[in-house]
């Protein structure tokens, strides 16, 4: 139990940690952190409750302001633009463009159709292809055999008898002096002139080049590449200094001091922002769900009052002694123009097709008591009108379906 005891205030303030909490900071730590955040909470308060007016207020003005402005510049637009555009495109534009359409057709399409088709086809039909069908068939194909057989029989032969004492000729006058020339002039002379050529240039340049020319560039090469070892390891040392240097004087101190006093730093200042944010967003709820209780007391319960016991007890008097009385008035009024506007119209109408009947002539109207035409008995009655001729007892369907059939 003791023990439990013991383990008891440990375990809660374990839970009472806050999640981003680091152990091992110093008590130094832990006395700036309460200092700072009470100074970024003093700083960020007036930005929290100066960012929550503006979003009330944006959110206010969108609701009351800005939608019903939009739907009504929406219903404008409609207005104004769309339907009057959308009228003037259905009968206008589209008429307009159908009768543009046409007129292209008719002017720039249908007379060139009909020159192609009823001048210029039979034209080049039976003003060239068929001239050139016959002179084709008529004078060339008999003029090109002629030829062929000319080329066959004359030139080919002419040509074979011309080319072979051409060749004759050649071989006699050109080919056989240069052969003769080539065997036994120029080819002693050049084989003499090569072994000079390779005993007194050749042979000499290559002694020189394996016995003198190699031992002195392998000399230089190896000269050269101790130099530039050295080079190498001076600047290498050189480079390993100045590493060492930079790290040591440079680097060392930028890494301590970020890892020192600007990581916690920037990570209490950090934590600092976020917690101070989070309590000013706190208290800036808290003042404003005072003044919007100081709004509904002060404002919004009196105008609610007046608003039910003035503005609607006026209102059902202005509606039911008023309002009610001249609507019904305008309603019977207007029910007595539609009876009087369709009365005036029935007679017009009327009146219409007694002039037009009087102009042209019609049916004449049958009265009242006029029967339509002669009666007929029906399946329940032998009765029938006196002076009448009866009409067919049998429907005339059957006999078209035996027609049809």
């Amino acid at each position: 139990m003791e023990q439990g005891k013991h383990r008891a205030p440990a375990e809660y303030g374990a839970h009472q940690a806050p999640a981003h909490y680091e152990g091992g900071d110093g008590c130094l730590t832990t006395l700036i952190r309460i200092p700072v955040r009470i100074v970024v909470l003093l700083v960020v308060l007036p930005v929290r409750m100066v960012w929550d007016a503006l979003v009330v207020t944006a959110r206010a003005a969108e609701r009351v302001l800005f939608r019903p402005l939009g739907r009504a510049l929406a219903w404008l637009f409609d207005v104004l633009v769309v339907i009057p555009a959308q009228w003037l495109w259905r009968y206008v534009c589209v008429p307009l463009g159908h009768a543009l359409v046409w007129l292209a057709r008719a002017v720039f399409i249908w007379p060139w159709v009909a020159l192609w088709r009823h001048v210029v086809v039979p034209v080049v039909r039976y003003g060239i292809v068929l001239p050139l069908q016959w002179a084709y068939a008529h004078l060339l194909t008999p003029l090109g055999h002629g030829l062929r057989w000319l080329y066959r029989e004359v030139l080919v032969p002419a040509v074979r008898g011309a080319g072979v004492a051409l060749k004759w000729l050649l071989g006699v006058v050109v080919v056989l002096p240069v052969v003769l020339l080539w065997r036994y002039v120029l080819v002693p002379v050049g084989l003499a002139a090569a072994w000079l050529v390779r005993y007194l240039i050749v042979v000499p340049l290559v002694w020189t080049y394996r016995n003198v020319l190699t031992p002195v560039g392998h000399g230089i090469a190896w000269a050269l590449e101790l130099l530039i070892q050295g080079i190498e390891a001076f600047f290498r040392g050189l480079g390993v200094a100045l590493r060492w240097l930079v790290v040591t004087l440079l680097v060392a101190p930028v890494v301590w001091l970020y890892q020192r006093v600007l990581t916690p730093v920037g990570r209490e200042i950090a934590a600092a922002l976020g917690i101070a944010w989070r309590v000013a967003g706190y208290l800036s709820r808290a003042v404003g769900r005072v003044l919007a209780r100081l709004a509904r007391n002060l404002i919004a319960a009196p105008v609610a009052w007046a608003y039910r016991t003035v503005c609607v007890p006026i209102g059902h008097f202005v509606r039911d002694a008023v309002l009610a009385p001249v609507g019904r008035g305008l309603r019977a009024v207007g029910r007595t123009a539609r009876q009087t506007l369709r009365a005036a119209r029935e007679t017009i109408r009327q009146a219409r097709r007694d002039a037009w009947r009087a102009l042209v002539g019609g049916p004449a109207e049958r009265e009242p008591g006029e029967l339509g035409g002669p009666l007929a008995r029906t399946l329940g009655s032998a009765t029938t009108v006196p002076s009448a001729a009866p009409g067919p007892e049998v429907s005339p369907l059957p006999e078209k379906s035996a027609q049809q059939g």
